[in-house]
Parts: C-alpha cells; structure tokens; sequence
C-alpha cells in the first residue's frame, strides 16, 4: 500500500473546489488545508502540542534555516524531524529556495546552482537542487519540495522564461538525487511568472516527470490579486487532478477562499502568528487590533464564534493587558487563536464543499467580516 496518496472525497457542484483525504506515513489530513509555518522546527511562541490542538494537521518547516542551525545531521540523529521537535503529524519542508533567492545583493545563479552568503555570518554557502534534496532527505519530513528559482514580480518574460526552465532542470536534477522515494513525497514546483504559456509549459512538463504532488511558486510576491488568481488557474489547469496541489506563501482569509475555489488543496503561511505578535487578529467580526483603547474594559472573549484555548479562557481586557505588558503569553495565545481561526476556515471550507455550496460559503465569510476588502 503507497504511504502517500491523495484521495479526492468530493468535488463542489457549484464551484468546482474540492475535497479530500492526504495519505501520508505520520497520518492522513483532510483537504482543503492551512499549515501553520515552524521555521526552526517550532512555530514561533507555541508547544507542537499547542499547534496540533489549534487544528493544524501539516506543519512547515525550513530547509535553510534547518540546514544552518542545528544542521541537517543533528536531526537526522533525533530521528527525524518530527521526533526532534515532538510533532505527531505529517510535516512539510520547503526547499530552501525562498530564502535563498531573498538574499538578493548576497547570491550569485548558476546552472549548478546558488552561491550566496549566510544571514547568520557571512559565510560562504552553496545550495544545488542535489545538496537541498540530500538534506531534506535527513530532515525526514513527510513532504519535501523541489530546489526552484522564485523570481521577483515584476519579470521581464525573457527573465521568466529562462528561469522556469532552469527550474524544469533543477526539478529533474532533484528528482534524481532523491533518496528515500518510499517514505518523503517530492513536489515540483510550477513557476513562470505571470506568464500562461510559461505556466502552462512548467505544469506540463513537471507533470511528465510524475510527481507525488505539485506546487504553484512565485506568488504573493507583491503582484495584485487578479494576477495571482490567473496565476494559479494557469498553473492547476495543467496538473493531474489525482495529485495534491499545494500554493506557497498564503494565508489572509480572501486569499486562501479564491485559490480552494481555484482547486487548492494546500496552503501555508506566516502571517497568522507575524500579526499576532504585532497584536492584530483574525475574527468573525473582521480584524481586530487588541492595542485599541476600546479593548481595555472590553471582558468579552476575542471570538464568540471561535472554541480555541485563547477565546475560551481569556477576555480581550486581559489580552490587551499582556500586549501592552510585553508579556510573552499575549503572542502565544494571540497566535493560537490565528491559527485557530485559519484551520477552522478550512474546516468549514470543507463542510461547504461537501454540501456544495462553496460560493454562498465564500460569500458568507468576504462580506460578514470585511475580509474581502483586506485579507486579515
């Protein structure tokens, strides 16, 4: 029996957005999905504990990061990454590839691959699509990604065009090195820019190469919405629909609706637990920045709608208290009900999907809380 497949349990009648099951060998989770981001093996201010509770099923965690501190060797001497950091569910690595291509005035692009300098210290790194499979290979996580070129947007197509199809020989470089093809499933990653020809040919020969599952690369990255939705439609209409379909980088709630409806079945991002440690939180009732004066007398929960450990226990007084305090219990709880409040969209997202009325749902949610105008 294969230890990773998707299973698809239904697909919306109205909007063509769908259901399903991920098979993985730490545990099958439902789609669609928010996977909360642990950088360094932990998501910022919360117990893995905290994490699972909140609803999470996949967590994230960073290759480059990883690779620097403590070091791929360490983890694979805990066990992995899962007994390294106790997380009893699937995790999910990305490629290192995102940080990698951030460090802009600090890298050199080759077709063997990147040589850049450490955020840490300065040194001298290489990455190669082989080096970044090899080491995700020893963090063990269930689900790994193929080493690719984010490029900025705006692009030239020029640009774009030579850096998807560096990306294509990356991936099956990749491919190649991988190691342990039982029990890590390897994404590919389509890229292309805002380009449909480019997308449509990444997809197209990515899903040649028959991977486990797929990933759309190179949005959110300050294009406006109706370019990132084309984005995705360009990229999904050209992958197998009995693979998982994972988008990078997303996690504001109008976001998050327009790509399930566009068929994603996977999202991931930092912005819930970012915001939070900034004091602003996702509600209901819309935003809500928990510094306002009109919070200090408020002793009613975050959320009425929301049955997390911060909206159960805790008034918006006393959260407003312990932000204005600097405490480190505002984040931790601040974040919990974030993440919450995301893995509890997905869970409703789903039920609609199943009754098939994704688009009344979607609708329901952009206009009751004014998402639709900003996405957190």
């Amino acid at each position: 029996m294969k230890k990773f497949y998707y299973e698809c349990t239904h697909v919306c009648k109205q909007s063509g957005a769908r259901a399903g099951l991920l098979h993985t060998p730490h545990g099958t989770v439902e789609t669609p999905m928010f996977m909360p981001v642990g950088t360094l093996a932990t998501v910022k201010f919360l117990s893995p504990e905290e994490v699972k509770a909140a609803g999470a099923g996949v967590i994230l965690a960073n290759t480059y990061h990883l690779w620097l501190r403590p070091g791929e060797d360490v983890v694979a001497l805990a066990g992995g990454v899962q007994q390294f950091m106790n997380y009893q569910g699937p995790m999910l690595t990305d490629s290192g590839g995102f940080q990698v291509f951030s460090l802009a005035d600090r890298r050199k692009i080759q077709e063997e691959g990147v040589t850049f300098k450490s955020h840490l210290d300065g040194s001298k790194l290489f990455m190669s699509p082989e080096i970044s499979i090899q080491v995700q290979n020893k963090l063990g996580a269930d689900i790994i990604m193929s080493f690719d070129e984010c490029i900025p947007y705006p692009a030239t197509y020029e640009y774009a065009k030579q850096s998807m199809e560096r990306t294509l020989r990356w991936a099956r470089r990749g491919l190649d090195a991988h190691q342990r093809k039982e029990d890590q499933a390897l994404f590919g990653i389509v890229q292309g820019g805002e380009y449909q020809d480019l997308r449509e040919r990444c997809a197209k020969e990515l899903a040649a190469m028959d991977f486990p599952g797929y990933s759309i690369g190179g949005t959110s990255v300050g294009e406006d919405k109706a370019t990132m939705q084309k984005m995705i439609e360009d990229s999904v209409r050209f992958l197998p629909f009995e693979k998982p379909r994972y988008l990078m980088g997303v996690g504001a709630v109008n976001d998050m609706l327009e790509a399930i409806e566009r068929g994603i079945d996977m999202m991931d991002c930092v912005l819930p637990t970012r915001i939070a440690r900034h004091g602003t939180c996702m509600t209901s009732q819309g935003r809500i920045n928990i510094k306002k004066k009109e919070y200090e007398t408020d002793f009613s929960s975050l959320d009425p709608l929301c049955d997390c450990e911060c909206c159960r226990h805790y008034t918006r007084a006393y959260l407003r208290h312990l932000h204005r305090c600097n405490e480190g219990l505002a984040s931790r709880l601040l974040s919990i009900h974030n993440i919450r409040f995301l893995t509890r969209l997905a869970e409703d997202a789903r039920r609609a999907i199943r009754q098939d009325r994704f688009l009344d749902f979607k609708k329901e949610v952009l206009s009751r809380s004014g998402f639709d105008e900003r996405g957190f």
